[in-house]
Order: structure tokens, then sequence, then C-alpha cells
């Protein structure tokens, strides 16, 4: 399936905020407006397939994995619904929290790994668009 134009310049737009959003819990939300995007879009998720022989050799649903993470954790800080998250995913929205209120620090391990996650969403754009330089 191919993607459109219109898809491909709103992963651009949302790739681009996230490179140029600082480090702060707005880059957080710009990581969870990519993976929405992407998401949203069958073709794009169908690029990331854990079948594809490429996507396995480079540990891309993986580092989407990753990526996703922060993606359900904000999506979790908006649900009212009072059910029972888990423990892993309770943690992560924990920790999105402490950032939201600007309780930084390394101990926080979304905090830590933020230029991990630039790098990673940077890995997972260049595999959605392989045609772009």
């Amino acid at each position: 399936m191919q993607v459109s134009e219109e898809v491909k310049k709103g992963l651009e737009k949302k790739f681009k905020k996230v490179t140029e959003t600082p480090a702060s819990f707005d880059f957080f939300v710009a990581i969870h407006d990519f993976i929405e995007h992407i998401e949203s879009n069958t073709p794009l998720m169908r690029s990331l397939s854990p079948r594809l022989k490429a996507n396995r050799e480079l540990k891309i649903p993986n580092k989407y994995s990753h990526l996703k993470q922060i993606y359900q954790g904000l999506e979790d800080s908006q649900d009212t619904s009072g059910i029972d998250l888990g423990h892993t995913r309770y943690a992560i929205l924990i920790e999105l929290n402490r950032i939201k209120i600007n309780d930084v620090s390394e101990s926080n391990s979304f905090w830590k790994k933020r230029e991990l996650f630039r790098r990673l969403t940077e890995e997972i754009y260049k595999q959605l668009t392989p045609d772009t330089k």
C-alpha cells in the first residue's frame, strides 16, 4: 500500500517537531503526536511490520515499542476511567507526570533516555521515508 503525499508531509511535520523541541515535557508530547500519526495511518504501520526482514535486522519493532510507551503513557494520563493499568504502564505514567511538573532528574528513566528517544524517532522516520535524504 502506497503512502500518500499528505500522510508523508504530516509525518515530516511531526518529525520536525520532535527534532526541534528542546528536552521538556513538550518533547514527549511531540513524540506522542509522531506515534499517533503513524498509528492512525495503516500504510505507515505496515511499513514497520516485524514480518519484514529489514525491520527485524534493524530492530525496528523494539525501537518503535520504546516510543509507543511514551504514546501510551500520555494516553493513560488523559484516561479518567480508573481502570487498573498494571505495574509497567503505571510506572511510565508516574515518570511522565514527574517530567510534566518539571521534576526532572537522572533517576527518572524517561528523562534519562530523552536523547535515545530522539535518536529512535529519527531511525523510525528514516525507515518510513527511505526515499528522502
